[in-house]
């Protein structure tokens, strides 16, 4: 189902209410936030309340350049704040099924151009194509995931140019670490 966040004019896929993340990327938003609220937004109202008591409001673009970049933290800020609060952590590690493809799983699989591909399937905020992470809502790891997929499956993939076909060749998860 899709959702629209008031704070964002693209549509998001929340499974039952909920954004899929790894702890990795759920830490990472946190750090986000924090650096907004606890570093730049202080220094920026620093600046336009430093502006503000210089005067003329209208033609000065310190003033005016600060209240903007503050609207922009506080949207941001809100969409992290939503995000974080329908996180649902998931870690890949504690994965107890490893030859079926699940959120969290490295997959390598063979196109039908026969070019080995690996990716990693993460949730919506943490996809980069440039490192091998895509989103659980792309279309491979729809694919991947619907199909369950194990060793040597054929997975039928629906792109916008139609469907392809991929093999999976491997299926692996991070090590769980054991904390004592």
């Amino acid at each position: 189902m899709a959702v629209m966040d008031d704070d964002d004019d693209v549509p998001r896929l929340a499974l039952g209410g909920r954004f899929y993340m790894t702890p990795t990327g759920h830490t990472r938003l946190r750090e986000e936030y924090d650096q907004l609220m606890r570093v730049e937004r202080p220094r920026v109202v620093e600046v336009v309340s430093w502006a503000a008591s210089n005067g003329d409001r209208s033609e000065n673009a310190d003033y005016q350049y600060g209240k903007r970049r503050l609207r922009e933290i506080d949207r941001r800020a809100r969409f992290l704040t939503k995000r974080l609060e329908n996180a649902e952590v998931v870690d890949p590690a504690r994965q107890t099924v490893r030859d079926r493809v699940f959120f969290g799983a490295t997959v390598t699989y063979l196109d039908e151009a026969d070019t080995e591909r690996t990716v990693t399937i993460v949730g919506i905020d943490e996809a980069d194509m440039a490192d091998g992470k895509i989103s659980l809502t792309a279309p491979i790891a729809v694919a991947l995931i619907k199909a369950k997929a194990k060793r040597g499956d054929e997975v039928a993939v629906h792109t916008p140019r139609g469907i392809e076909t991929i093999e999976v060749v491997g299926i692996r998860y991070p090590d769980a670490v054991v904390t004592v």
